[in-house]
């Protein structure tokens, strides 16, 4: 909640506050990729250090850290100074993995999925109430006020965890390299497959993040009502996602998760051409509404179908090389969108990412990835796929 309650924003930001008034879209995508990019870059070490120390102490650093960066966005007056805090932030991030972690190798194994599963609920929670509480916030506060609120947020999730007791098992023998694990990856080319199309569906998601605010206003928004407008637009995936995510994972396990990808993005594909001619605010806040009702059958699906066609013992290693390609798509999604929205124009960007989605449900059909070897794996690991699309059916955050 403390991300969405300002980062959403950022494009108001810089055009009311920093006085930003040409290619806006880029700088809004650079502002948003940069704290990603060294997010992952920084992601290696602070794992290395929390197998050392633990996920506790990470989770700390992380939370104070964090907030201190969202609390110095309050006194940045200039484009340089705010790029900068944004480095500060991705070199501070690894809250959500951290606290994933600390929650699965914490809690008896009967009751990991029921955890997992809550902390995937409270997080598309975050996702739907962030955007709304800082569109109301900022009407009485301004977006300065915005920073400070999730600032002291993290703070408090930070003094919170210094309650919880972690509990450390040793490790037995030493764990295989991520370079290992890309090789037995090829090893399966529709892994490879599943991992491209992760990428695709990311980047079409965050290629969005730094435009749609801008849109909102295009589409007539009152400046001074623009944050309360884009909170209830950003709002409505995450709404729709809730609504129907844990549906399409029951679908899933009758039809095929291949079925119910390809609807997904084709339903997802057709949202985004619809967007593209949208004129209208409330038409395009619906439009987003009906996107997301399709668009929540999409990751279930991709982590389902990586389940499916990893070995056993590989199966949690392909799921977080899954990770690997999201992140991917989190950083080039919002610097492509950000130069291809001040380039030709956020309406066609729109185009552009039905087009994509609609060619990946094309390729998912051409590619056959629920043939009848893949449903007699699905019966098998009907367990343990009913728990990845539980924890799952959010997406990316």
């Amino acid at each position: 909640m403390a991300y969405t309650l300002s980062v959403p924003f950022f494009p108001l930001f810089l055009h009311q506050d920093l006085g930003l008034t040409s290619g806006l879209e880029a700088w809004a995508g650079v502002s948003i990729s940069i704290s990603f990019l060294i997010s992952g870059l920084c992601a290696p070490f602070w794992g290395s250090l929390a197998d050392k120390y633990g996920s506790k102490p990470m989770l700390v650093r992380s939370g104070v850290g964090l907030a201190a960066a969202h609390l110095a966005n309050y006194f940045v007056y200039d484009l340089f100074t705010f790029i900068l805090v944004r480095i500060f932030q991705g070199l501070m991030a690894g809250f959500s993995p951290a606290s994933v972690t600390l929650v699965g190798t914490n809690t008896p194994d009967k009751h990991v999925g029921y955890a997992l599963g809550v902390i995937s609920t409270s997080t598309a929670a975050g996702g739907i109430i962030g955007p709304l509480a800082g569109g109301i916030l900022s009407q009485w506060v301004g977006l300065r006020g915005c920073f400070i609120a999730s600032g002291v947020i993290t703070l408090i999730s930070a003094v919170i965890v210094l309650g919880v007791k972690e509990v450390r098992e040793k490790r037995s023998g030493a764990r295989p390299s991520v370079l290992q694990d890309l090789k037995r990856a090829a090893a399966t080319p529709r892994l490879l497959r599943i991992y491209g199309l992760i990428l695709v569906v990311s980047v079409s998601v965050l290629v969005l993040e730094p435009l749609l605010t801008i849109f909102v206003v295009q589409l007539g928004a009152d400046e001074s009502n623009a944050m309360l407008s884009a909170g209830i637009v950003f709002s409505a995936v995450g709404v729709a996602t809730v609504l129907t995510g844990s549906r399409w994972g029951r679908i899933g396990g009758k039809i095929g998760y291949g079925k119910t990808l390809i609807i997904g993005l084709i339903g997802g594909g057709l949202g985004n051409l619809l967007q593209a001619v949208v004129s209208h605010l409330a038409g395009f806040a619906m439009l987003r509404f009906g996107y997301g009702l399709f668009f929540a059958a999409v990751y279930p699906a991709l982590n389902a179908l990586i389940v499916q066609h990893a070995d056993a013992d590989f199966r949690g290693r392909a799921v977080s090389l899954s990770q690997t390609a999201s992140q991917l798509g989190i950083v080039i999604g919002p610097l492509l969108g950000g130069f291809l929205g001040g380039w030709i124009g956020i309406p066609l960007v729109f185009l552009l990412t039905g087009i994509a989605l609609l060619g990946s449900a094309w390729y998912v059909q051409a590619s056959g990835f629920d043939r009848p070897q893949i449903a007699r794996a699905r019966q098998e690991n009907r367990e343990t796929l009913s728990n990845i699309v539980k924890n799952d059916s959010s997406g990316p955050s």
